[in-house]
């Protein structure tokens, strides 16, 4: 069984050979299997891909890749990808706060016959910024693309080749791979972890990178234009009740002006019915970028034969 660690690593000089170091160790004790060892270069900006490159040079089970400009974490995971060759991928950061010792859990959890496993924590050493990041992030990755409620994604995590292989066929930049991992499938889970502090320095994720990450959901769903679809209607139905509450009014004989009214309600009632057929629109371009945005149709997880 061949185990592809892959690791993004951003201004990381200072960490990542005793990360390598660690999760050389920690496989070789427990004899999980063979493992192999994918680092990636996101254009650093100290000596990292000299210390990368120093370890590719000694160890026969890493490879190092150097990307030509920084893509964000999501994506350089992606280059790991493209070029893993093992049985099950798992992913950590560079700075030992996804500490290696804890990928037993996440190698138990995916053997009970899950295809992805998250690692979750029970508190999180990280900044109060990151942490109301994480959670506005989470909120609404579950309203964009129908994350359960219960799941907590992280950058810590294990995926069988068959999600990985799928994952990889994708075109688009702007990756998240949560949207990813629930595109392909639904049999995914959490166990608790360990959260490890930070050793050197700070995090590199920025306000900047964390809007563009949570913008990325957007690749993955059609939701904010289906509103419309679902508004429209309302506000129609709204607009059918105030008419219907002017002529009783009316008949009232109600000392109303009933032509600023009536002028203001049937504005009200044109824009429902614009924003009904801009719903019913935007529900056919929806679907036209579902498919542009390589939507799968299916994703055989394995073929079952007679033997």
């Amino acid at each position: 069984m061949i185990y592809t660690c892959i690791i993004p690593c951003y201004n990381s000089e200072k960490t990542i050979f005793e990360v390598v170091k660690l999760l050389k160790n920690y496989f070789e004790e427990n004899k999980f299997g063979e493992l192999e060892i994918i680092l990636v270069n996101d254009h650093s900006k100290d000596q990292t891909v000299d210390v990368i490159n120093s370890i590719v040079q000694s160890n026969t089970n890493v490879i190092g890749i150097d990307l030509a400009k920084n893509t964000g974490q999501h994506n350089a995971l992606l280059a790991g990808m493209s070029k893993a060759s093992g049985d099950y991928i798992i992913s950590l950061d560079d700075d030992l706060q996804t500490h290696p010792s804890q990928i037993g859990k996440l190698i138990m959890k995916v053997n009970e016959g899950y295809d992805v496993v998250y690692g979750s924590y029970e508190k999180m050493k990280q900044s109060t910024f990151r942490n109301f990041g994480r959670v506005f992030n989470d909120f609404t990755v579950r309203k964009l693309i129908g994350k359960p409620k219960g799941l907590e994604a992280s950058s810590f995590w294990i995926a069988k080749k068959f999600v990985k292989d799928e994952i990889i066929k994708g075109k688009s930049s702007f990756t998240n791979l949560q949207g990813l991992f629930l595109r392909t499938t639904k049999n995914i889970t959490n166990v608790e972890i360990e959260h490890f502090s930070r050793k050197y320095g700070s995090s590199n994720y920025t306000l900047k990178k964390l809007i563009r990450l949570w913008a990325s959901c957007l690749n993955y769903s059609y939701f904010p234009i289906r509103l419309t679809l679902i508004i429209g209607p309302l506000l129609l139905l709204i607009s059918c009740i105030l008419y219907f509450i002017l002529f009783l009014l009316f008949l009232k004989k109600t000392n109303l002006d009933f032509s600023f009214y009536i002028l203001i309600n049937t504005m009200f009632f044109l824009a429902s019915i614009i924003l009904a057929f801009l719903g019913i629109i935007g529900e056919y371009i929806g679907r036209m970028f579902m498919v542009i945005t390589d939507e799968p149709q299916f994703v055989v997880k394995k073929i079952i034969k007679s033997k």
